[in-house]
């Protein structure tokens, strides 16, 4: 069976983008006071569950989707382009789910 990269750019999102934002504050993070702290930790859990459900969910997506359009491109292979803008738009989820980390990020109290 062939390799997909879909599933494995939606892992790296899953994995890799919280831990770089919360590694990235971290350092700014000793001249905390304890509520500032909280308030701190409460925004990496949001980040970290936001871009992790969006992952799965895109991961998900891509899935049924993909399989969808490839078995309706093999029957019309003249619907093949109509069926990848599905597939992106699937995959968009992710992107999403990203945004709201970045955006969550960059709320100050």
């Amino acid at each position: 069976m062939r390799l997909r990269f879909e599933p494995v750019i939606v892992a790296l999102f899953i994995l890799l983008i919280p831990v770089f934002i919360m590694s990235s504050v971290a350092a700014e993070g000793a001249a905390l006071t304890p509520g500032a702290a909280e308030v701190e930790s409460v925004k990496f859990i949001a980040m970290a569950l936001s871009v992790s459900i969006c992952g799965v969910a895109a991961a998900y997506a891509v899935a049924k989707v993909s399989v969808a359009a490839m078995a309706s491109a093999a029957e019309r292979p003249e619907i093949l382009g109509r069926a990848i803008i599905f597939v992106g738009l699937a995959e968009g989820i992710a992107i999403y789910g990203l945004l709201i980390a970045i955006l969550i990020w960059i709320t100050t109290v």
